[in-house]
């Protein structure tokens, strides 16, 4: 499916054989890090309306400014790691409940009792997290286009890197929500899959009339984009969160978790929502 993102890395045979200029994809490891195995009806993203079933000033404050975010060549944002060595921004908190989301339409759950199933599993005996990982864990590193390289050499030493940034996200995204995110994230993340659960029927009508045809007839493949587009309309509807920041971040996630096209549909999409969301609005008001 769409957003698969990790690349294969050359066989020792092939690898002898590499010419000059090879072009090598820069992708992140957002799904590789969760379940795949399930299987879901080629309408899946579409018809989930049996499957997927407050106040945010405290974290409107930590939020990056809307524009002039860095690229991978600037230097990149602080961690934002509290005193107690978890993360606490808003960003990660839309990650993980991005992760949520995704996970629920594979396993066909609400994505609220996912994340609390999530949040009281037990570790498993001898479980250690090492919190340095959640230092060197970039969350405005995005994928961009093709690396185009001079050797092997540098080759492999653009897949090293590649593989260990994924391990590091990989463990990240898959380590007990507790020791990563602090207490405020964490109750962040919950109101943002509750706002995702009550709205989903709501939004899939919605979402039906703002995307592409091809994202309609493929929508199996779009599960990633899909849950995007639900996440970001449901806080700027139910949390009323800035539309500015929700669609920035809604574009950053699919600039650094999806492919081709997404972050520009994404954000057209929302967009589009919004106006609808301002129009509906006024005409309550009169």
């Amino acid at each position: 499916m769409e957003g698969v993102l990790l690349p294969v890395c050359s066989s020792p045979s092939s690898s002898a054989t590499l010419k000059p200029k090879i072009s090598i994809p820069q992708r992140s490891s957002f799904t590789s890090s969760l379940p795949t195995h399930c299987s879901f009806p080629q309408n899946v993203a579409f018809s989930l309306r049996n499957t997927l079933r407050s106040s945010t000033s405290a974290l409107a404050q930590h939020e990056a400014p809307v524009l002039g975010k860095p690229d991978n060549n600037s230097v990149p944002a602080l961690p934002k790691i509290d005193k107690t060595g978890r993360f606490c921004s808003p960003r990660a908190a839309r990650e993980l409940a991005l992760s949520i989301i995704y996970a629920a339409c594979l396993e066909g759950m609400d994505p609220v009792r996912l994340f609390e199933k999530r949040m009281n599993a037990r570790r498993e005996a001898g479980y250690e997290f090492d919190k340095k990982k959640l230092l060197e864990y970039n969350h405005m590193s995005f994928g961009g286009p093709p690396a185009t390289v001079e050797s092997d050499e540098e080759a492999n030493e653009l897949l090293r890197h590649i593989e260990e940034e994924s391990a590091i996200e990989a463990e990240v995204l898959t380590a007990p929500p507790r020791l990563v995110y602090n207490n405020l994230i964490l109750r962040f993340t919950r109101k943002l899959l509750v706002a995702v659960r009550d709205t989903w029927d709501n939004h899939v009508l919605v979402i039906n009339k703002i995307v592409p045809e091809n994202w309609k007839n493929e929508p199996a493949g779009k599960i990633l984009e899909l849950c995007i587009l639900h996440l970001a309309m449901s806080e700027m509807a139910v949390l009323e969160t800035r539309h500015q920041i929700v669609i920035n971040e809604a574009v950053d996630l699919a600039k650094r978790f999806c492919d081709g096209a997404a972050p520009r549909i994404i954000n057209g999409c929302l967009r589009t929502f919004f106006r609808e969301l301002e129009l509906q609005e006024s005409n309550n008001r009169v």
